[in-house]
């Protein structure tokens, strides 16, 4: 009775996948993990938060990377031992577009997109999956975690451990009474500053000109980021620059509409001997 259970659930498993996935890819179906634009970041949600940075289970994300911690006797090699940590993360990640081509463009950095929805990050993690079993060896070093930035970025990374941190196309959120919710401000800013290197970039990317606006203003009046002057991006990150505006659905949308951008990009910067923080 208990087999004939078993593969009746197995059955229903394999039915749902079918449906749900590209038969000829197995890439997982957009449409079938449709949810709100955007997500309440002040609400309580139920997924597992590492208790620190030490208790992050790198493994499951990246296993080609870092051992099991489960099997601490299992032999284990890493595709490159050079790489150690994650380096770059595209916070509001969406459905993957821009954390899949930075994987591509830093094959020797790990990447990953930090998403709160809980069917847009499931879609990006079987997207993830099916691209490595189409393609080996090339999207082994990006993963998505499903999270919520605003309260669990300390959780995740140490003190100056990424080079590259995206916020591409936030929920404005426009009522001045959740402008609280907002993913740039002063007091978050105080976060991304201590988890950025010195000399790492923070970029911002809205539609939404008053949001821009708001973003540029905090980041300006925070004495540890400088502005990088969009034509110098080009010319210091010509191969990410396109990627801004191009690689996520966002952002091809606004493009099919013709709408504007608003680009502000600041890099972390030493802290002085006399530093006060706003």
């Amino acid at each position: 009775m208990a087999e004939a259970e078993a593969g009746t659930s197995d059955g229903q498993a394999v039915e749902e996948h079918l449906a749900t996935h590209c038969l000829a890819t197995g890439m997982p179906r957009k449409r079938f993990y449709r949810a709100r634009a955007h997500s309440n970041p002040l609400n309580d949600s139920q997924f597992p938060v590492p208790q620190s940075t030490a208790h992050v289970d790198w493994h499951s994300y990246f296993p080609d990377y870092f051992p099991d911690e489960s099997k601490p006797d299992a032999a284990f090699v890493s595709k490159d031992p050079s790489v150690t940590k994650v380096t770059i993360a595209d916070v509001g990640c969406g459905f993957g577009g821009l954390m899949i081509n930075l994987s591509q463009l830093f094959p020797k950095e790990l990447v990953v997109g930090m998403e709160l929805r809980d069917k847009v990050s499931e879609y990006v993690k079987e997207r993830v999956l099916a691209l490595r079993k189409t393609e080996p060896g090339k999207y082994d070093n990006c993963a998505c975690i499903r999270t919520n930035s605003m309260r669990y970025m300390p959780n995740y990374f140490t003190k100056g451990q990424l080079t590259k941190l995206f916020f591409l196309f936030p929920d404005p959120h426009f009522k001045a009474s959740n402008h609280r919710r907002r993913i740039v401000t002063r007091s978050l800013l105080a976060e991304y500053a201590f988890i950025l290197a010195e000399g790492g970039v923070l970029y911002t990317v809205t539609d939404v000109p008053e949001l821009g606006q708001w973003m540029s203003f905090a980041m300006e009046a925070h004495p540890l980021f400088e502005r990088i002057e969009e034509e110098d991006l080009k010319i210091i990150d010509p191969l990410v620059y396109p990627l801004l505006t191009l690689s996520s659905e966002e952002g091809k949308k606004v493009q099919r509409n013709e709408g504007l951008t608003c680009i502000n990009v600041f890099r972390r910067i030493k802290a002085s001997p006399n530093l006060s923080v706003p």
